[in-house]
C-alpha cells in the first residue's frame, strides 16, 4: 500500500510567483506548478496531497502563530497520514523547524522541512529535488520526528540553522551529525537517529505569546543603550556571546544589566556566535560572571532552538526556576547535555 503524505504550504520561494513587484506568494500557484511534475503522479511514488495556508506568508513573517498553526494541521490530521513535508521560506524555516519539534510533544511520523533557493517555477530551480526527496524521506519513516532536507542533507529540525543567502546547500547542523546523507541512495546515519517507537500520543502544545529577546555582543558595544529593553517586560532573553560564553568587561554595564533583568524574572540563556561548539559558562572569567549573575548555558544549541524551548518552557507556565533548569536539560534532541561534552 502506498504511504500518505501531507504537504503543508506555508509560503516560501518554492511556491512563489514572478511579479511587477518581485517573487512573491501566490495563492494556487503552487498546485499548478507541482502539476508539471510528472514524477509526483508515478505509481510507485507516494500519494500526497496539498494543504495551502490562508494567508501564504514570505518566512521574514512567520511568528508564534503562524508555529501553533502548522503545527495544528499536523495534528488534527495526524492519524490520517503517514507523514509530513512543510514547504517553507528559508529564512525562518531553522526557527519553524525548532518550533515544531516542541510544540509537537511525543511525534513519531516524520515531519520533514524543505523549501527552495529558486522558485519551483524557474528553470534551474533546486525545489523539485528537495520537495520529492522529502516525500520519500517523510514516506519512509527511518525519521520519526521534526528534520529538514534541503541541500542532500537530512538535519535534525532543532539543530540546523541557514548557513548561506545564495548556496543550495543552504542549511547544516554544526553540533550534531546529519540525520542523512542523499546522492544516488538516501543513506541514513542510524547512530544519529535516536526518534521513532514508544513516544505514547501525540499532544499539542502551542506557544503562548511571550516576550522573547535576542541580544548579540559585539566590541565597543554601548550596553546602557540596551538597558530599557532587558528588563522584566522581556521573559526570555537570549545572549550571543563571544566563544564558549565570553562577554566584553568594558565599564562593566552589561552584568548589573543582565543581574536586574535575571531578578526581575527574566531567564537568560547564553548561546555562542560561532556555529560549532558549546558554550562553557565558567571556563573563562569573563564568561564566569554571567553565571554568577543568574544566567544560564545554552550548550551547543543553535540560537534558533534556544528562542523557541525558551517559548515552550514559558507556555507551560513552569516557574522559573524550573525553566532555568530545563534550559540546559536535553528535552527534544536540541543540545549535547554538558556530561556529554569533550573539549
Amino acid at each position: 500500500m502506498r504511504k500518505r503524505i501531507l504537504l503543508i504550504y506555508t509560503g516560501g520561494t518554492i511556491g512563489m510567483k514572478k511579479t511587477d513587484k518581485g517573487f512573491t506568494p501566490a495563492p494556487g500557484f503552487l498546485k499548478e506548478a507541482l502539476s508539471e511534475i510528472s514524477d509526483l503522479a508515478r505509481q510507485d511514488f507516494p500519494e500526497w496531497e496539498l494543504y495551502e495556508v490562508s494567508p501564504l506568508l514570505d518566512s521574514s513573517n512567520i511568528s508564534a502563530d503562524e508555529w501553533n498553526g502548522i503545527a495544528r494541521v499536523i495534528y488534527e490530521s495526524y492519524a490520517d497520514y503517514d507523514g509530513f513535508v512543510v514547504l517553507h521560506g528559508t529564512d525562518t524555516m531553522a526557527y519553524t523547524a525548532s518550533a515544531l519539534s516542541f510544540i509537537l510533544s511525543g511525534l513519531d511520523k516524520p515531519v520533514v522541512l524543505t523549501g527552495s533557493q529558486i522558485p519551483l517555477s524557474m528553470l534551474r530551480s533546486d525545489g523539485r529535488e528537495n520537495l520529492i526527496t522529502s516525500i520519500m524521506i517523510a514516506a519512509e519513516g527511518v525519521v520519526r520526528e521534526v528534520s529538514l532536507c534541503f541541500g542532500g542533507r537530512l538535519l535534525r529540525g532543532n539543530r540546523a540553522t541557514k548557513m548561506t543567502a545564495d548556496g543550495l546547500a543552504a542549511f547544516d547542523s554544526p553540533n550534531y551529525p546529519h540525520l542523512a546523507e542523499v546522492g544516488i541512495n538516501i543513506r541514513y546515519n542510524q547512530t544519529a537517529i535516536t526518534s521513532g517507537g514508544g513516544k505514547g500520543k501525540l499532544e499539542y502544545r502551542p506557544f503562548s505569546k511571550v516576550p522573547i529577546g535576542v541580544l548579540k555582543i559585539f566590541p565597543g558595544m554601548q550596553f546602557g543603550l540596551f538597558a530599557e529593553i532587558m528588563t522584566e517586560k522581556l521573559s526570555g532573553i537570549v545572549l550571543e556571546t563571544f566563544g564558549a560564553g565570553n562577554i566584553p568587561m568594558g565599564d562593566g554595564e552589561l552584568l548589573p544589566i543582565i543581574k536586574r533583568a535575571y531578578l526581575a524574572g527574566s531567564v537568560i540563556t547564553v548561546c555562542s556566535q560561532c556555529p560549532g561548539g558549546s558554550v562553557t559558562l565558567g571556563a573563562y572569567e569573563t564568561s564566569s560572571q554571567l553565571k554568577a549573575v543568574g544566567a544560564v548555558s545554552g550548550l551547543d544549541m543553535t540560537t534558533e532552538a534556544a528562542v523557541a524551548k525558551l517559548y515552550y518552557l514559558f507556555s507551560l507556565g513552569l516557574p522559573t526556576g524550573k525553566i532555568k533548569e530545563y534550559m540546559e536539560k536535553n528535552l527534544r534532541g536540541e543540545l549535547t547535555p554538558a556530561t556529554d561534552i569533550t573539549h
